[in-house]
This record gives structure tokens, C-alpha cells and sequence, in this order.
């Protein structure tokens, strides 16, 4: 089975204790759902139509795994929490075998 990723570029962030307040929910229920955070708030080069903000790359053992994590009633919770605190470019993907 295909792995399945969370890619979440932020545009913008606009209440940075929002954006805690998420953070601090969405660990765990990431975690609880199997989601592994391959990449954070590092570097970034971009390009194209591109912007250089705060990126996040979580992987899942599957594409359904990734969809049913966003779902969850906990990560529900940590959206809830982050609200109107950003404008992110929110993504699930399938991986290639």
C-alpha cells in the first residue's frame, strides 16, 4: 500500500497563540493516528509561484490512515483551536510504492 502524506505550507500566520494552542493538540492526535512529522518550520527554498514560510510534512503508513487522521475527532479538536490563526495550503497526498 501507498504511504500517505500531510503537506501544510503556511501563506500566512496571523496569531502566533493560535497557532501554539494547535500545535499543542495536533502533536498527540497526529501521533495517536500514527502520523510521523518528517519535516517542521525548517529551512525553505522556494520557487515558482512558491512562498519561503513555515512548511510541515507529516507521513502516515497509508493514504487512508492520512485521511482518517485528518477526521479524527481529536484533530478536529486542534483545528478548532487554530481557527482563523493562519492560511495554510492544507494537503493529503497519496506516496508512490
Amino acid at each position: 500500500m501507498a504511504k500517505g502524506y500531510w503537506v501544510s505550507a503556511y501563506r500566512t500566520i496571523s496569531d502566533p497563540e493560535k497557532l501554539a494552542a494547535y500545535n499543542k493538540l495536533a502533536g498527540p492526535a497526529v501521533q495517536a493516528e500514527g502520523g510521523r512529522t518528517l519535516a517542521r518550520g525548517g529551512r525553505v527554498v522556494a520557487h515558482d509561484a512558491g512562498i519561503a514560510e513555515r512548511t510541515v510534512l507529516v507521513e502516515f503508513d497509508t493514504f487512508e490512515q492520512a485521511v482518517a487522521a485528518h477526521e479524527s475527532a481529536a484533530y478536529q479538536e486542534a483545528l478548532a483551536a487554530l481557527s482563523d490563526g493562519v492560511e495554510r495550503d492544507f494537503r493529503i497526498i497519496e506516496g508512490i510504492d
